[in-house]
């Protein structure tokens, strides 16, 4: 028998047979170990890139005192002394209002509607999303929203309006974080002043002085439920846009405050059926020129503060303003056409400088080119008030004479209006009729420089030349300027600038601005201020400028009944001024001012055709005889100081000087022969 050999033994081969699946299973291991980590890498980075896409440049939370201020865009409201408002200019915010200091249905409305659960959640409602999705789900499209009252908030302040889940995402978080920093009290006041209402109104207080000119505090039920519905869709809820709608979401809101036993059931049908009345909000043209004159002073005062909404007091008399702007198109109405006179312009200014009324032109829809302050017109024999004051300086006096005859200055002849020469005049006769050859000369005898620099002294801000026809006003000057230089000599000499902002302050109350009383500075002689006031009078009571006399009426009875039909001569007022007319017709002015009163009056034209024969004596005296009957009405008839040395003569006595002169001038030329 043949013997074999010795065998390898089994465990050898099993042992390989387990090596290789060990090796096997080791490999799976390691390749299902990649996969996975390749798995969760691809997670990993799938969420860092969908956080990144969420989440990347999410604004961060500012401070509690940014919250007020961030993303507003500038507001004004204008009021006047007594707190009227007048206009609102860009969106308005109205005064910060506590929820403490409102009654509860006002706040529970907002809750109602907006957000049920505000106490209960920390920025994100889960109830209330999974409660909205159900709802559309149901009904097929978006019919609910989940977003809470901090959500609204952060969107309102923080975010775009646009529906993507990026935006949602970042609003979630960034609600859940503003509930880490504020109070919900402190959330809810937030809310209520800062959130959109419609009609340009931001915040509670806005929206109820824009839709029923009222504080919160005074909102009934029913008006505060139909501003709480308004924040889901402003304008397609606003009572102005549609009524019926509007009415609609307010019973809606009206509803879920009967539900959340809020108010009772009877109150909730009683305010149902309380009707809306609203406040028609209408731009009053006749206050345009004013407020855009306000709106650039306003800015111009708060430069480099960061304070966007502004309540600004202004100094203008409402009443006067409306008026006076009635005045100067009824005026232009009457004669407009049949003298060509397209355009005028008005300025009325307070001792202390405050500007009472400023008419910038007939229409300020049609224009907004304010003819008061930019316009530069020549204000022709106006301008001579300074030749005769700057004469004055030089030591001669109203009862000097000299000669109105033929003038010739390096080739210039001015030539008076109607023609013929006086002889020998006075200068205060001179400046009462405005003889032109008497004012070339004088100017020429005192000098031109020391005329303009006068005038410059006085506030007239463009820059002047010095060639000889200036003395009969052939500069531009600005209407403002020419009005606030004669209010030097209604001062008694003094120096002011007009200002139409009297307080600024921001909607918490805080006075940011405050127009003092303005130290009054002497720049004219007492005593020869009132020489040229007394010929400034004069113009009035016997000069080219006899339209502006001032009528003093007796106050209306208190039971509103006529006034008794007065008995004797009338009484008027001390007036003094002066008219101007430049070449050509192309300009007429009056200037004058009472003891209370400056005002300045312009006709013309834009594209400086001229009138037909418009004289500063007729249509601007006129006007501001008007315009002034209405400033001074119930005002007592207060002496202007100096107006007492005004001249004046009979007809018969005017008669008898001219036969004179002629004797004079007859004379005259038979000595030269």
């Amino acid at each position: 028998m043949t013997k074999r050999g010795p065998t390898k033994p089994m465990a050898g081969f099993r042992a390989d047979k387990l090596a290789a699946k060990d090796k096997s299973r080791s490999d799976l291991l390691k390749w299902v170990g990649i996969g996975a980590l390749a798995v969760f890498i691809t997670l990993f980075l799938t969420a860092a890139l969908l956080w990144n896409a969420l989440f990347a440049q999410m604004p961060s939370l500012p401070s509690k005192d940014e919250l007020w201020s961030m993303n507003r865009e500038p507001a004004i409201e204008f009021v006047d002394e007594e707190g009227t408002t007048i206009a609102v200019r860009g969106p308005r915010y109205g005064n910060i209002i506590a929820p403490a200091d409102l009654p509860p249905h006002v706040i529970q409305a907002f809750l109602s509607v907006e957000d049920q659960r505000f106490y209960q959640h920390t920025g994100v409602d889960r109830w209330a999303i999974l409660r909205a999705a159900i709802a559309n789900w149901r009904a097929g499209e978006t019919v609910q929203g989940g977003s809470t009252l901090t959500q609204q908030l952060v969107k309102n302040l923080f975010l775009t309006p646009e529906r993507t889940l990026r935006r949602k995402a970042q609003e979630a978080r960034l609600a859940s974080d503003l509930e880490q920093m504020l109070s919900k009290e402190e959330i809810l006041e937030l809310y209520i002043n800062r959130i959109y209402l419609g009609s340009r109104s931001y915040g509670l207080d806005a929206a109820a002085q824009t839709y029923f000119a009222k504080s919160p505090q005074d909102l009934t039920v029913a008006e505060a439920a139909l501003i709480a519905g308004l924040p889901q869709a402003p304008s397609r809820y606003s009572p102005y846009n549609n009524m019926d709608l509007a009415i609609e979401r307010r019973n809606l809101v009206i509803s879920r405050m009967v539900n959340n036993t809020f108010i009772t059931p009877t109150m909730g049908e009683r305010a149902k059926n309380e009707p809306i009345t609203l406040v028609e909000e209408a731009f009053d043209p006749r206050m345009g020129y004013f407020l855009d004159a306000a709106t650039e002073n306003a800015h111009q005062l708060m430069a480099g503060k960061d304070v966007p909404d502004l309540v600004v007091t202004l100094s203008v008399d409402l009443d006067l303003q409306a008026k006076a702007s009635d005045i100067l198109n009824t005026k232009l109405d009457e004669v407009g056409e049949s003298k060509n006179i397209d355009q005028g312009a008005i300025v009325i200014l307070s001792k202390d400088g405050g500007v009472r009324a400023m008419v910038g032109g007939r229409d300020y829809a049609d224009s907004q080119f304010n003819r008061a302050t930019q316009a530069m017109r020549q204000p022709g024999s106006a301008f001579k008030a300074f030749v005769f004051a700057a004469a004055l300086e030089t030591d001669l006096h109203p009862y000097d004479v000299r000669r109105d005859e033929p003038v010739s200055i390096d080739g210039w002849k001015p030539k008076n209006y109607g023609g013929g020469y006086k002889g020998p005049v006075t200068l205060s006769e001179a400046f009462a009729h405005s003889i032109n050859t008497v004012a070339a000369n004088l100017a020429q005898e005192v000098g031109m420089e020391s005329v303009v620099s006068l005038a410059n002294r006085f506030g007239v801000s463009t820059q002047l030349g010095t060639y000889p026809s200036v003395a009969l006003g052939s500069e531009e000057v600005p209407l403002m300027d020419m009005t606030r230089a004669y209010g030097v000599f209604a001062t008694g000499g003094q120096i002011f600038k007009p200002w139409i902002v009297k307080q600024v302050r921001s909607s918490r109350g805080d006075i940011l601005f405050e127009q003092k009383p303005i130290k009054p500075m002497k720049i004219f002689n007492d005593a020869r201020n009132r020489e040229m006031v007394g010929m400034m009078s004069r113009v009035v009571i016997g000069g080219t400028g006899k339209a502006a006399k001032l009528e003093v009426l007796p106050p209306p009875p208190a039971d509103g009944s006529e006034p008794p039909a007065r008995s004797g001569p009338p009484e008027y007022r001390d007036v003094a001024g002066k008219t101007g007319t430049s070449q050509d017709w192309r300009d007429a002015l009056f200037i004058g001012f009472t003891a209370d009163y400056i005002g300045g009056v312009w006709v013309g034209n834009d594209d400086d055709t001229p009138m037909k024969k418009v004289t500063g004596g007729e249509a601007p005296t006129q006007i501001w005889h008007d315009v002034m009957m209405i400033a001074h009405e119930s005002l007592p008839a207060s002496p202007l100081p100096g107006a007492e040395k005004a001249i004046t003569i009979s007809a018969v006595e005017e008669e008898k000087l001219a036969y004179y002169r002629s004797l004079a001038s007859a004379f005259a030329s038979i000595e030269n022969q």
